[in-house]
């Protein structure tokens, strides 16, 4: 029998009841009348604007053909004129996580640290410790430092083997994002000590406000972009990796689909950037108000918070610790009355039984729906 490789870790458990975690997520998929607040993503696209498009190309027949092998020209020029990056280079993958992965392979070295945080997307630690002798994952959940990880937390624990910052902006679980004075002295951070940024912007046009690493430091910056969020395309499977063309030609030496990305997550991607314009006001708009009334319901019951408020992203996190009630427990409880929310350990190793993280770019209707159950949860399992 073939040994596991020392780095495997288990990204994801099955909760009870599940004999493993795909056919957990496989229920939970099936069940079409699951109000999905458990993985971030955008159920708020009414136009049928990126649908045509998808389907226009299948009717086409054009995905007999293989595609370009780093993605169609169109696509690649929309995406660094929507991030204002023209002057960068740009490969096409099967998704924002995908590209993360592909960085950590093109860059580090055995003898590289990496620098995360907790909380944070914990793949992406996994990601780093296949190549990298060490991640430091910082913990950052504290008032002290903003629920984020600072300029200041990583120059207390960076050496000079550290290779890489991760910055995942805004921050999930949290909702935390940078200002531009933060970006700005991340980046002379980056230049002083030939540090790379790898800047994680999945969750970018649902902030308020959003500031690139690339615009002070280009040369030790890579921008992570995904269509998954507030693009409604989760399952498409479908980002980039933007960075200056020495970085992203070692990245070519090791892509993995080097026939090409699929062509209809393709043809629906340069449709929702060439329509963004149209609907990206009501999708931020719903999603806002939609987090008031979850912080309203919130206000309303003692012993818990939000820790990030307002959040920039699509999500936010519920602490649940002075309830004594475990995320995990409460997350099994509002499952059981179709709503699925995820328990704060899938996003941290040092604080998961203190949060319930909750994505909330959904009708109107089914966030009251989760109001509704998730008070009654607090008052059946506290007792």
């Amino acid at each position: 029998m073939v040994p596991p490789k020392k780095y495997a870790k288990t990204a994801k458990t099955a909760p009870e009841g599940y004999e493993t975690p795909n056919k957990f997520f496989q229920c939970v998929f099936d069940d079409k009348e699951m109000i999905w607040m458990g993985q971030n993503t955008n159920h708020l696209h009414d136009e049928d604007i990126i649908k045509d498009a998808m389907i226009n190309f299948v009717e086409s027949k054009e995905y007999c053909k293989y595609p370009p092998p780093e993605g169609f020209e169109e696509l690649k020029e929309l995406i660094l004129k929507d991030l204002e990056l023209e002057n960068m280079d740009i490969l096409i993958t099967a998704g924002g996580t995908e590209s993360l992965y592909l960085c950590m392979e093109g860059i580090l070295e055995p003898e590289d640290n990496v620098i995360t945080s907790d909380p944070g997307y914990l793949i992406i630690d996994d990601f780093a410790s296949r190549f990298a002798t060490e991640v430091i994952s910082v913990p950052i959940y504290s008032s002290d430092n903003d629920y984020k990880l600072t300029p200041e937390l990583v120059k207390a624990n960076m050496n000079e083997n550290t290779k890489i910052v991760v910055l995942i902006d805004p921050l999930n679980p949290l909702g935390s994002a940078y200002t531009e004075d933060e970006i700005k002295e991340f980046a002379k951070i980056a230049r002083e000590n030939e540090i790379y940024l790898l800047h994680d912007i999945t969750y970018k046009d649902f902030a308020r406000e959003h500031f690139s690493p690339a615009d002070y430091v280009p040369e030790y910056s890579i921008t992570v972009f995904s269509f998954s969020k507030i693009f409604g395309m989760a399952g498409l499977r479908i980002g980039a990796v933007i960075s200056i063309p020495e970085v992203i030609q070692s990245i070519r030496s090791i892509l993995i689909n080097d026939l090409g990305t699929n062509v209809i997550a393709q043809a629906g991607a340069i449709a929702a950037l060439k329509s963004k314009d149209n609907w990206i006001g009501k999708v931020t708009s719903i999603t806002r108000n939609n987090q008031i009334l979850i912080k309203e319901m919130v206000d309303e019951i003692e012993g818990i918070f939000i820790p990030v408020y307002p959040s920039d992203a699509n999500m936010i996190a519920i602490d649940l610790k002075s309830t004594g009630i475990n995320p995990k427990t409460m997350a099994n409880y509002l499952l059981g009355r179709k709503v699925f929310t995820r328990q704060g350990n899938y996003t941290s190793n040092l604080f998961g039984d203190d949060y319930l993280r909750v994505s909330f770019s959904i009708p109107e209707e089914d966030v009251k729906i989760f109001i509704k159950e998730f008070k009654e949860g607090i008052n059946v399992l506290k007792k």
